[in-house]
């Protein structure tokens, strides 16, 4: 007898424990929610976290609220969205360089992501894509991957390629292809991609792995691609080779607009927003507008969090490699 009472006790207990997160998740969500997003406005990581946003807010009946807290690469809204409370109504949207780069480039982050937070999903993932200037000179006879590495063997050393900044993942992506194929060239960082691209058209640098914004530019002889970077080709560039089926299997980096929450936050509201956001990602009218910000690329949240893990374990092993420091 005692021990049935012991027993039933014993479950009561575990059932008060669990109502808390029970009863949130129950009328989940009960105010507005604040997606934070660590850039400015009208940027990929904006647009994306605003066309959730609306539909979200339709789906679940509260307002969703996009708050730019723009600096220091994304880290200051994801340590506030780290700090938050757990209770799915702060939610941080976020590229890929403020997740698995920021940690190891700058030791005064303040967040640790496996620690910190609870993966929902990617929405949308972008390749970068490696363009010369067929106008150049220098770069007229250069036409596959192989050719680029050829030119800088036979120069070691003197090859300038461009980026939108020291520890960009453009810079990541080149020094990774130069590791892999046993090539070095010069890095000139400029501030943001869309100087790195002004910068290759000038003819200043000799290559760029640039972002999206380079395809109108490939489609209209401005610019050369040579590959792109992901592990599947660009449905734009079709007959645009990966890095990978240019001779370096493994190649792949992406940038890529995700959303992530709080740690601790219940299950059952985790599970809530990752299906919510899928849904966001796969209707399509709200597909077409995430289009323009790359291809559409939803993952489970163990996925997601793996991917995370392995991206920032490879990343980190170009930058101490490449002995790169922030700036």
């Amino acid at each position: 007898m005692q021990r049935t009472v012991r027993s039933l006790a014993l479950m009561a207990g575990l059932s008060l424990a669990l109502l808390p997160s029970f009863a949130v998740a129950q009328k989940y969500p009960n105010h507005p929610v604040k997606i934070l997003v660590g850039f400015s406005a009208g940027g990929p990581v904006d647009v994306v976290a605003r066309i959730v946003a609306d539909r979200l807010q339709a789906k679940l009946g509260q307002p969703f609220v996009v708050e730019n807290r723009a600096g220091a690469n994304g880290m200051i809204a994801a340590e506030a969205a780290a700090r938050s409370e757990p209770d799915g109504h702060t939610i941080l949207a976020s590229n890929s360089s403020a997740i698995t780069l920021n940690p190891t480039l700058f030791k005064d982050a303040r967040y640790d992501v496996q620690r910190d937070f609870a993966p929902l999903t990617t929405v949308v993932s972008a390749p970068l894509v490696l363009v010369v200037n067929p106008e150049n000179p220098k770069t007229a006879n250069i036409r596959t991957v192989a050719d680029l590495v050829a030119a800088a063997k036979a120069a070691p050393g003197e090859l300038a390629y461009g980026s939108g900044g020291n520890g960009n993942l453009a810079h990541l992506a080149m020094e990774l292809l130069g590791q892999k194929a046993g090539i070095k060239m010069i890095h000139v960082p400029y501030r943001g991609g869309s100087a790195a691209e002004v910068g290759i058209l000038a003819q200043e640098v000799l290559a760029v792995f640039d972002p999206l914004s380079a395809v109108p530019l490939v489609k209209a002889g401005k610019l050369r691609a040579l590959a792109v970077s992901s592990a599947a080709r660009l449905p734009s560039l079709p007959d645009v080779p990966t890095v990978a089926e240019a001779g370096y299997p493994g190649f792949d980096i992406s940038f890529w607009v995700g959303f992530l929450l709080p740690k601790a936050t219940p299950a059952p509201i985790v599970e809530t927003l990752h299906r919510e956001i899928v849904a966001v990602a796969t209707d399509p009218a709200s597909k077409e507008r995430l289009e323009t910000q790359g291809v559409v690329s939803v993952l489970g949240a163990a996925d997601y969090a793996a991917r995370i893990e392995k991206e920032t374990r490879e990343l980190a092993a170009v930058v101490a490699a490449a002995n790169i420091k922030a700036e």
